[in-house]
């Protein structure tokens, strides 16, 4: 799709990337109840963004041979039977209330855990890889019927306008103990594929209001002389693509600035690199090859003279560049995730992860997130021990998408994707045609 050239040592490099990411939803989940877990670390939950992300990916083991059809059957099914007929109400220790679910859920029995929140976007990436369910199986047998018709099920309980709390625009999410969030989905951020979502549902849909109340909190920014609506995080300008085929199709924010989301992630790409060449902050190991600020964890809290400067580092938080908040924390599969934006810039970064060693004595491939600046005299800095389901999934998706299309091309039917689009107000390229 891209007229960069792989060499053959590249497109081995992708095969391993790809499988070891993959390889996580293999053997980081719970069979009988399809959970995904959040991260390695022993004891965690499951979570339903993490559990979205897998659906997606088992059609891709599947067409890379990863896995058989018949395996991805059984795990999707148990998965939808679980979230269908799981606790579902007010209660504080069920699993789902009004369509959507708890952000955290116990591996086991699929219970709420630690008193977390019941989340409308992770609700929307979960419900995104249960359209991709849907999508994908369409053979004409008990099994994969029985897919489609609980994808449809499922897609359709999410009450969106419940989750305007009367607003306009979406809120965070909901706790029973105390009601709906404070915060509101406003301006630029990974939510976009939860209005589409919303937009597109056929029992309770956004009004486009929603919609436009969401872009009204844009910020259009020139950023080393790339225009783009800013956001810090690189994954923001990720996680909605990893189902949404967005080139060549615009909104009316984007048609106003002459641009489509695409073309504003390839522009975020080339950003975060040049912030890393630039280095502001006099961070260690950062250069064009070695860049990704993104959600991560961290080596702190904690403050620590480095090369005499007294420094402050987070644990996990949502890492932004150039503006920050930055710590010294380089994310390599936040690089991996921008292959189809920029792959002349991200495949040499991939190429320097590799050199250095991340993926050495690792399951699932690069470590999530290391941190160079911290460390003494001497010490070879931080790396992160645990993997973490949410920046395994959009690893081996946006490599496929990078090569073929496959996610983009699976969900460019996808009517509840195509409804939302257009009475978002999209318009252009392929969807003209949907």
């Amino acid at each position: 799709m891209d007229a960069f050239a792989h060499t053959s040592a590249d497109d081995a490099l992708l095969d391993d990337i790809l499988r070891l990411a993959f390889d996580y939803f293999l053997k980081e989940a719970n069979p009988a109840n399809g959970l995904v877990a959040d991260r390695t670390r022993p004891g965690a939950p499951a979570s339903i963004a993490a559990t979205g992300l897998a659906l997606s990916a088992y059609p891709l083991g599947v067409e890379r041979g990863l896995m058989s059809r018949q395996a991805a059957v059984q795990r999707t099914l148990a998965t939808l039977r679980f979230f269908l007929n799981a606790p579902h109400g007010p209660e504080p220790h069920a699993t789902g209330h009004r369509g959507f679910y708890y952000h955290f859920l116990d591996m086991e029995h699929g219970r709420r855990v630690w008193k977390c929140e019941l989340s409308t976007v992770d609700t929307a990436l979960l419900i995104a890889g249960v359209l991709v369910a849907g999508e994908y199986f369409r053979a004409d047998d008990g099994a994969e019927a029985e897919i489609r018709a609980l994808s449809d099920a499922l897609h359709r309980r999410v009450d969106w306008q419940w989750a305007q709390n009367g607003g306009t625009t979406v809120t965070h999410g909901w706790r029973p103990e105390r009601g709906f969030l404070r915060y509101r989905w406003e301006g630029y951020d990974e939510a976009l594929i939860l209005y589409v979502l919303g937009l597109g549902s056929p029992t309770f849909p956004l009004p486009p209001q929603s919609y436009e109340g969401w872009l009204a909190g844009y910020r259009w920014m020139n950023v080393y002389g790339h225009g783009m609506a800013y956001a810090g995080p690189l994954f923001i300008h990720q996680m909605s693509h990893v189902w949404i085929d967005f080139r060549g199709i615009r909104d009316a924010f984007m048609r106003e600035h002459a641009s489509d989301y695409f073309e504003n992630s390839r522009r975020a790409t080339y950003v975060h690199r040049q912030y890393a060449i630039r280095n502001p902050r006099h961070l260690r190991g950062y250069h064009e090859n070695a860049w990704g600020v993104t959600a991560s964890d961290g080596p702190g809290p904690a403050r620590r003279t480095v090369d005499g400067v007294e420094r402050r580092f987070f644990s996990y938080g949502s890492r932004g560049a150039p503006h920050g908040p930055d710590d010294g924390t380089l994310s390599p599969w936040a690089a991996a995730a921008s292959l189809p934006f920029a792959p002349e810039i991200v495949m040499p970064a991939l190429r320097h992860f590799h050199a250095i060693g991340l993926k050495n004595g690792n399951p699932y491939g690069f470590t999530a997130s290391y941190n160079p600046t911290f460390a003494a005299d001497g010490e070879p800095g931080w790396v992160a021990p645990d993997h973490v389901g949410i920046n395994q999934g959009p690893i081996p998706l946006m490599i496929e998408n990078h090569r073929s299309d496959f996610l983009w091309r699976l969900m460019r039917s996808c009517r509840p994707i195509v409804t939302g689009l257009k009475r978002a107000g999209f318009t252009g390229g392929w969807l003209d045609k949907a």
